[in-house]
Formats: C-alpha cells, sequence, structure tokens
C-alpha cells in the first residue's frame, strides 16, 4: 500500500515537473537574441534553429566568411556581424550595434556560446601565453560581453545563456579550458544572484563531448600535444618518459573519436533556456556529462581521483 502510494507520488512529481518544463512562452518572434561564436558549432546550429522559429537572431562569427555560410543557409530575419571576443574595441562596437538594432525593445536573449580549445595536455608542459590564449575568450571576452550588453538584457528582462562543460564541474585534464569553465560557472552564479530582481534569468549549459569541428579536428590537437613534448626541457621529458606521452596522445584521441553524434542536444538545451516560461539554472546535455562528469563532482575527492586516475598514464620517475 505505502509503495504503491510513494510511486504515485513520484509518478504526479514527474508529471508535475513535465508540465511546468514544457510551458513557453508567447511572441517570440518579437525578441532579439544575440549569438556568440556561430561561425560553426553550436553557435552556428542554435543561430539556424532559432531562424527556424521565427525569432529576431543577431549571429556574431569570428571571419567573415563564417558570416556569409550563415547567412546562406537562413531567412533575412537573421544579421550577422564580426566579433572578437578578446578585442574590447570589437566588444563596444558589437554592442553598438545591438542596441542600435533592438532600440527600446531591449535585448531578450545572450547566449555566451564563443569557446576555444587549444590542447588537452599535462599543466606542467604548457606557458602562461597557452592558459591566457584559452582564458581570454572562454571566461575573460564572456565576461566583456556580458557586461557591455547587461543595460538592453535590463530592459527586456530577458536571458542570458553561459556556455559551460561538464568538466567545468570536475577537470580530467591540464590546461586553460577546464579553468575557463570553472570560471564561467563561478561568474555565472554570482550573476544569476546578482541580476535576479532585474527580471533576468541566468541558465549554465553543461555539455558533454559532441561531435563538432572541434572534436573532430582529433590530429589538430594531436599535434599540438606533440609540439609541446618536443619543445619540453630533457629533465621534465625523462620524469615523464615517452611512454607517458603515447598514452596521453591516445587518451586524447579516445576522448574525441568517441564524442556523441547527437550535437543537436546543446541548442535545444539552449532553446529552452530562452524559449521557456521556467528556465533550468543548469543544463547537461550529454551521457557522458551525466553518468561520469556531474557524479564524479558530487563525490569524495578520494574516490573522484581514483576513479578518473584510473586510465591516466604512469610518470617513468614515479615517487609512490
Amino acid at each position: 500500500m505505502w509503495l504503491l502510494l510513494l510511486l504515485v507520488v513520484f509518478a504526479l512529481m514527474f508529471l508535475y515537473r513535465w508540465y511546468r518544463q514544457s510551458l513557453i512562452l508567447e511572441n517570440l518572434t518579437d525578441k532579439y537574441v544575440f549569438i556568440t561564436g556561430c561561425d560553426t558549432g553550436f553557435g552556428n546550429l542554435l543561430a539556424k534553429q532559432l531562424d527556424k522559429r521565427g525569432m529576431k537572431v543577431l549571429a556574431a562569427c569570428l571571419t567573415d566568411h563564417g558570416a556569409k555560410d550563415l547567412k546562406k543557409e537562413t531567412s533575412s530575419r537573421l544579421q550577422t556581424m564580426i566579433l572578437d571576443v578578446t578585442n574590447s574595441k570589437s566588444v563596444s562596437s558589437a554592442a553598438e550595434s545591438v542596441s542600435t538594432i533592438v532600440g527600446d525593445s531591449g535585448l531578450w536573449g545572450l547566449v555566451n556560446n564563443a569557446g576555444f580549445f587549444l590542447c588537452m595536455a599535462p599543466n606542467e608542459w604548457q606557458k602562461k601565453d597557452d592558459f591566457l590564449k584559452v582564458l581570454n575568450v572562454n571566461l575573460i571576452g564572456m565576461i566583456d560581453v556580458t557586461l557591455h550588453l547587461l543595460p538592453l538584457l535590463r530592459k527586456a528582462r530577458g536571458r542570458i545563456v553561459n556556455v559551460s562543460s561538464g568538466i567545468g564541474r570536475i577537470a580530467i585534464f591540464g590546461g586553460g579550458y577546464c579553468l575557463s569553465k570553472y570560471g564561467v560557472e563561478a561568474f555565472s552564479d554570482s550573476l544569476r544572484r546578482e541580476v535576479r530582481d532585474f527580471g533576468i534569468k541566468v541558465s549554465i549549459i553543461e555539455p558533454g563531448c559532441f561531435q563538432t569541428p572541434m572534436t573532430l579536428s582529433v590530429d589538430i590537437y594531436a599535434n599540438k600535444l606533440k609540439s609541446l613534448w618536443e619543445n619540453l626541457p630533457t629533465v621534465v621529458k625523462d620524469s615523464y618518459g615517452q611512454q607517458y606521452y603515447e598514452q596521453y596522445e591516445k587518451n586524447l584521441k579516445v576522448l574525441m573519436r568517441t564524442a556523441s553524434p547527437r550535437a543537436y542536444l546543446v541548442p535545444d538545451s539552449m532553446e529552452h533556456a530562452l524559449t521557456a516560461v521556467y528556465p533550468w539554472t543548469r543544463y547537461t546535455p550529454g551521457l557522458d556529462c551525466k553518468l561520469i562528469y556531474i557524479p564524479a563532482s558530487y563525490l569524495p575527492t578520494v574516490f573522484a581521483d581514483y576513479w578518473l586516475s584510473r586510465s591516466a598514464p604512469k610518470p617513468a620517475d614515479m615517487k609512490c
């Protein structure tokens, strides 16, 4: 009897949650959405998806080539502009253009999607500039764009969608990428509480590993890893050993070649964050994110370290 009652309660809770999350806003065709990083990948997919829905998309691309290709595949509603998020002048210029376009209606949605991935490599193999290249795009550039557009978002009582990662919860390799995504989480959490009273909602997208131009460029990253390895001082190379490098390269290729082909799950999450009456605070598209990264982030450190270190290469100069 009690078991049946418990099942009924859980079923009702599930139905309520499903109904609540299925509620979509009206008058979406009147709303402007600004998306960064639309040359390829998730930003490109989202721009096309929202354009088909009838929303007014302002798609920021890094290159003229990316902007022209996107325009060929979308309607006349979609407008493109060139934006380098690491250049404050470029960000200011884009913000002025957005302000002119949206006018008094304000900006409904900002999707901070632009991202950069240098290489999966041990921290010691990299230099300060390697970290900065990633941080300047994934974190500092995102902050700069957000600060410039906040006044327009307040006008519309709109939405901010920041793209983090499943490995923004638990770092699985060295370098600036995981570091930058941890920063996205921190910035988004503090921002969410600050702008809540203005009617602005902030959502974080934490994808797993999907097939995108980034993950499909596995040979480029393997060559970068090789370059880092070959330029290490002899004393460092001797400490790690050739076998360590080879296993690390193998792990890199396995991670990227097992990426999920269901990349549409990410723009679907972004769209829900922009259009739902009750958007989620966090979205975790991808089974690897749901089954590995998020659970590992809640484990005691000793267990998470053991779990994630099982397939890690072992250095030649081991001290334990």
